[in-house]
């Protein structure tokens, strides 16, 4: 793989049209079918699609070609908006973020704001608002007065309520929200790296994901994910220097996707959906991705959204444990379930290996590696899964797995996701650690929460991880009870 873990991704896909009449006898037909669609279907098509969506006549008559070949380089938002004043940013500034984002998820409704919000609320949204102002006759402050507010909000309300639309936090990372139509998605699902929001059979599936880029380059991210999956056609495409957007075919299915990137982390969306669904969702699209704040304050989210779960192997009688990487990044604090607060002493970005160590514990009971390949495809996934799912308890529980093949250093796995078991054991038929159970890539695996998204860290990996921290790994056999003895809950407190 060009970039290691890639995870979880999705989305877009625009259809262009277009006919010729080549005969002379032709084109008189042709002129009166033009002046006749010209002014008949302009109106209807304003009044069934949400203002957003709607283009000017101008622009329709000169429609872009679609460019394939290569990525075509975007204009930086805002570029032509005039700075907002000291006052209007005061305004604004003043109001608390779930308020900022409510009024430009509504500037974005009425088609007043295009591209995604922006937690500061900036001058581009400032612009919106003036824009606003100007189309109902109002003052060109670009401040909304309490009366104003109320106009805005009630001028959209009919349209999302039909659509059920909503403002969320994403519960797998602080500080995300998005906007989702919940009554075409109603199901959600939450992963390590993302949530899911998905109609009842999967006919449309709205997804967030991040992913850690170790070293890799925006552009690394952005050639990997036009490949994967393999039935994904793109036919759509652009890319900065801080995002990128893909869209077109995947299988049957239309997809839109659009990642950011800020300070070594991409975080993105995926929105995907039957080619049946198109007059319903496509004018969602926009919306739904002009919604998402991908960077939002981690301090500004839920109190119940700062606690993550994950699993750990004791790998020493004195305290070490290894766990995922990715899921201990960001953390003012490690607590092993049972046994006190950890540190991480050691990571591993190639692999996704960390190792933590509990001080003044003695005498626990290390997992036993082994030494050989598993002899079976089939395998046994160890952990402790979230408290949610287990009614606040620390049971350690276990779920089937089959060996499906190998990517780079990563085996993946056909395995439903458990939450909570990230870090955990994946154990051979003679009950020893044959590797840590990871998240594969959302470009090589799909999506976060289905079959075949699972993978898992060779004990060989990690034998090797952990001789450069001269922890030596205990060998032999053992059996399944053990395994499960030496599985811990690791908890993330992120501030």
């Amino acid at each position: 793989m060009a970039v290691k873990p890639l995870r979880n991704g999705l989305r877009r896909g625009l259809m262009g049209r277009g006919t010729r009449v080549a005969f002379g006898n032709m084109r008189l037909i042709a002129w009166i079918v033009a002046i006749t669609l010209a002014h008949v279907p302009q109106a209807v098509a304003q009044a069934e699609r949400p203002a957003a969506t709607v283009q000017p006549a101008s622009a329709k008559a000169k429609p872009k070609p679609a460019k394939k070949a290569a990525a075509k380089k975007e204009k930086p938002a805002g570029a032509d908006t005039v700075a907002a004043t000291p006052e209007q940013r005061a305004a604004y500034a003043a109001l608390p973020l779930a308020e900022r984002i409510a009024i430009q998820s509504d500037l974005i409704w009425s088609g007043d704001l295009s591209g995604s919000v922006d937690p500061k609320f900036g001058d581009r949204a400032i612009a919106a608002v003036r824009a606003f102002q100007k189309r109902n006759k109002l003052a060109e402050t670009g401040i909304l007065t309490p009366e104003q507010r109320q106009t805005l909000a009630a001028s959209m309300r009919s349209r999302k309520d039909y659509n059920g639309w909503r403002l969320v936090e994403d519960e797998a990372t602080p500080g995300v929200r998005l906007g989702i139509p919940s009554k075409l998605v109603p199901q959600t699902e939450t992963g390590t790296i993302g949530s899911r929001w998905s109609s009842g059979r999967g006919e449309i599936q709205i997804e967030t994901f991040r992913e850690k880029m170790a070293g890799a380059t925006l552009q690394d991210l952005f050639d990997e994910m036009k490949r994967r999956p393999s039935s994904r056609r793109v036919e759509q495409n652009a890319i900065n220097t801080s995002s990128f957007s893909l869209s077109g075919m995947q299988g049957l299915k239309k997809f839109h996707v659009r990642v950011y990137l800020k300070d070594n982390e991409a975080r993105g969306i995926t929105i995907l959906f039957d080619q049946a669904m198109e007059t319903i969702m496509l004018p969602l699209v926009d919306i739904i991705i002009g919604s998402y704040l991908p960077f939002g304050d981690p301090a500004t989210a839920s109190s119940s959204r700062r606690i993550s779960y994950g699993s750990g192997i004791v790998v020493s009688r004195s305290g070490h444990v290894v766990t995922e990487r990715q899921f201990t990044d960001n953390c003012a604090g490690l607590i092993v379930a049972g046994l006190g607060p950890a540190d991480r002493v050691a990571e591993e970005a190639a692999s996704d290996l960390a190792l933590l160590r509990v001080n003044g514990v003695r005498n626990l009971k290390p997992a036993r590696f082994s030494s050989d390949p598993p002899r079976s495809a089939q395998l046994t996934l160890v952990g402790i899964s979230d408290p949610a799912s287990q009614a606040g308890g620390r049971d350690v529980t276990t779920a089937p797995a089959r060996l499906r093949g190998v990517d780079g250093a990563r085996v993946l796995l056909d395995a439903e996701p458990v939450r909570g078991f990230i870090g955990g054991a994946a154990v051979d038929g003679q009950g020893r650690l044959a590797g840590m159970i990871d998240v594969a890539s959302a470009a090589v695996a799909g999506p976060i929460t289905s079959a075949g998204q699972i993978s898992f860290v060779p004990s060989a990996t990690i034998r090797k991880f952990l001789g450069s921290t001269g922890i030596k790994p205990v060998d032999g056999s053992g059996d399944l009870a053990a395994t499960k003895n030496a599985l811990v809950r690791v908890i993330c407190v992120r501030k």
